[in-house]
């Protein structure tokens, strides 16, 4: 258990020179702790003050800004101190160590955050959105965070609640009320209402899974035979010479990873070494490498020559199971072939030259639909992947009962399906969370969040 009434203090910036830098310091000590620290015996709200930070011997460890923002108006809700110092970090490792010496300790990553949490200032979709604007590489995940920080994703999931508590007071109604001689669930006006929350959560979860795809994206890793064009491929997607490429066979022997965006969404592309029997030992190596990425690939971009193509190659037997294969068939400049898109078991097809670039658009724009990405989605949420699990398990329960009450005219399964959708939706907010849930969620944020 993380303590939560003691005083934490950390570098809020990030580590490095820079002209300024900022700590944060929370906690019920703060009016003593900042006396002392920097001379005054009070300091007013929500002002900037200009002071110098002492040491333990009087000493002038800078002179920098102070702003005191007192319980419950603050980031926390509890008594909060910002210090901007100068963006040294010996200067900011010096006031650090002023600050453990006054009774403050070093916060733990996301310990600011958990505490609004803890005190109601933040649900936790906001408190993770707050990670995912930090986090954010591109404008529209940035904007997706915005909207989740501003509540909408909660607020979105609250209707849903409350739709659902409707419901639920009418099914149990229904069971306690069952000798009386009223049709609690009259004229199917029940099942109307779930179909709307089942539509409505499904709403919900196609804009959390645009967001999870704007902040996270997707990994795709380039398989193939040697000199089959991969690590061509590779260059062309990241639009630059990320990988040495030869007429040599075996020339990639270890993962080479590159970070690109497709209309906003992150990209992570892993080039692996040639599949093929035998090899030296470090060419074996990195072949075991290259299943070990494909295992936990989202798509596996299979690189063939299109020359051999016609041959009828099929797809390695160590392919795993269960992910989408695109497989490219490459040099089609080799073979006069037009760049298209053929429709097959999987992922598809794609006609292209990594050499020329011809195709790598249809390439592009296929990736896309293959992880059902819309470029134009102008309403997306930032979502954890633990967001849309619990959409999922919400709408499984939903349709069961759905099925109950629809079927098998079974009001107290209906019930209890709905109970747990309910609580499925609220350990999206933090409603129903678990200490260890907590725990995992707010050591993913970087420290002083």
């Amino acid at each position: 258990m993380i303590p939560v009434d003691d005083t934490i203090a950390a570098p809020a910036t990030a580590p490095g020179r820079g002209a300024v830098a900022m700590v944060r310091v929370s906690g019920p000590e703060l009016s003593s702790l900042a006396a002392e620290l920097t001379g005054r015996s009070r300091l007013a709200p929500r002002y900037a003050h200009y002071v110098r930070f002492l040491a333990e011997d009087g000493q002038v460890l800078d002179r920098g800004l102070a702003l005191y923002f007192p319980a419950p108006r603050s980031y926390t809700g509890e008594d909060m101190l910002e210090l901007h110092c100068h963006g040294s970090p010996v200067v900011v490792e010096s006031l650090l160590k002023r600050l453990m010496q006054l009774g403050a300790r070093m916060a733990q990553p996301g310990e600011f955050s958990r505490r609004a949490f803890l005190n109601g200032k933040l649900d936790l979709a906001q408190a993770e959105a707050v990670a995912a604007l930090i986090e954010s590489t591109s404008e529209q995940a940035a904007r997706a965070a915005q909207r989740s920080l501003e509540g909408e994703f909660s607020h979105r999931v609250e209707g849903l609640v409350e739709a659902l508590t409707a419901i639920r007071v009418q099914v149990e109604a229904s069971i306690d009320f069952s000798d009386e001689d009223i049709d609690w669930l009259a004229e199917g006006a029940v099942l109307a209402r779930l179909e709307r929350i089942i539509r409505d959560v499904d709403e919900l979860n196609r804009r959390a899974f645009q967001g999870r795809l704007l902040e996270e994206g997707m990994t795709v890793v380039i398989a193939g035979r040697p000199n089959a064009g991969k690590s061509s491929l590779l260059n062309r997607l990241a639009e630059r010479e990320t990988a040495i490429v030869t007429d040599i066979a075996g020339t990639t022997r270890d993962l080479l990873r590159e970070r690109i965006q497709i209309d906003g969404m992150p990209l992570h592309v892993i080039d692996t070494a040639g599949l093929r029997e035998g090899g030296d030992v470090v060419e074996r190596e990195g072949i075991r490498r290259a299943l070990d990425a494909m295992q936990n690939a989202d798509a596996i971009l299979l690189v063939v020559d299109s020359r051999e193509a016609a041959a009828g190659l099929a797809l390695p037997a160590d392919l795993p199971a269960g992910i989408p294969v695109i497989r490219i068939h490459n040099k089609i400049d080799l073979t006069d072939e037009k760049p298209r898109i053929e429709a097959a078991d999987q992922g598809g097809v794609v006609y292209l030259s990594a050499k020329t670039g011809a195709g790598v658009e249809l390439l592009r724009t296929h990736l896309k639909q293959t992880m059902g990405f819309e470029a134009e989605a102008e309403d997306a949420l930032a979502a954890r992947r633990r967001h849309l699990q619990a959409l999922a398990r919400a709408r499984d329960y939903l349709s069961q009962a759905r099925e109950a009450l629809d079927s098998l005219q079974a009001s107290d399964l209906a019930a209890e399906d709905l109970r747990l959708a309910q609580q499925a939706l609220g350990e999206i907010t933090g409603e129903i969370t678990s200490d260890d849930l907590l725990g995992k969620i707010f050591s993913e944020f970087c420290i002083g969040k």
